[in-house]
């Protein structure tokens, strides 16, 4: 399972505005049974004591706040498909919008990178390169991007998904790619950005999303014994998340941009 990274545990943040979690479901019972779930691991990469944390299961159709009451907020992955445009998650793709109009810091990984994109007017599908799961290597592609820019040229991150983001949505940039994925990473504009890979897996977590998409990924083709032996390290997600922890902060600062 991730671990915090020691340099996320700053002081905690002076502002008292909490920072969302939109949790749109739960992983799988074999990662849960490791400890914890997606919020879990989300607020280790975080760390733990920069925010003080909030959860919302859309999912459940539980409300979300005013976006001008939050610090920041990270929509999670999930076992649902964007493209099914579930009621649940087309409210929380307006909501996704009107933050985006606010200047709300956000960061959607896997399903969260996928809604964000179909918010803002992108096109999320099947991936046509088929299921990617692993450990796999990741192109970042603007050096100077404040999230990813610093993982250039290439690092490893943890993948899970069947559907990608088919078309960014207008005004986005591509600041991270994948041999399976063109839009792997996306920065929406001011404090907002997506990443299909999980920053959140430690290798215990991917190698038991593995184990439990065995049998389908069998009747794909693919050798899932090959892939859990491929995740033989962890990977420098919990950094992504640490990262975006920082530049939430700085965008709470009256001199941010």
């Amino acid at each position: 399972m991730a671990s915090p990274n020691p340099s996320n545990d700053s002081t905690p943040n002076d502002d008292p505005k909490p920072f969302l979690i939109i949790k749109t479901g739960q992983a799988v019972p074999e990662a849960r049974a490791l400890g914890g779930d997606f919020e879990d691991w989300f607020i280790a990469g975080l760390g733990r004591q920069r925010f003080s944390y909030r959860t919302v299961r859309v999912d459940r159709d539980e409300p979300l706040p005013s976006p001008q009451g939050l610090a920041g907020v990270l929509i999670t992955g999930s076992p649902a498909m964007v493209s099914h445009r579930a009621d649940w998650s087309e409210r929380t793709a307006e909501w996704l919008a009107g933050a985006q109009r606010a200047g709300l810091p956000m960061l959607g990984v896997c399903y969260g990178h996928q809604l964000l994109a179909h918010a803002l007017g992108g096109a999320v599908g099947p991936n046509p390169r088929g299921r990617r799961m692993g450990r796999v290597e990741i192109h970042s592609i603007e050096a100077d991007d404040p999230l990813m820019g610093r993982f250039a040229p290439t690092e490893f991150f943890h993948v899970s998904h069947t559907e990608a983001v088919l078309e960014p949505p207008p005004g986005a940039r591509v600041v991270a790619e994948a041999d399976h994925d063109p839009y792997h990473a996306l920065h929406f504009g001011r404090h907002s950005w997506g990443v299909q890979f999980h920053p959140e897996f430690g290798r215990a977590v991917m190698r038991a999303y593995l184990q439990a998409r065995a049998e389908a990924l069998t009747a794909e083709g693919q050798d899932p014994v090959a892939l859990v032996r491929g995740v033989a390290d962890d990977t420098v997600g919990p950094a992504v998340l640490a990262r975006f922890g920082a530049l939430v902060e700085r965008a709470q600062r009256p001199a941010a941009a």
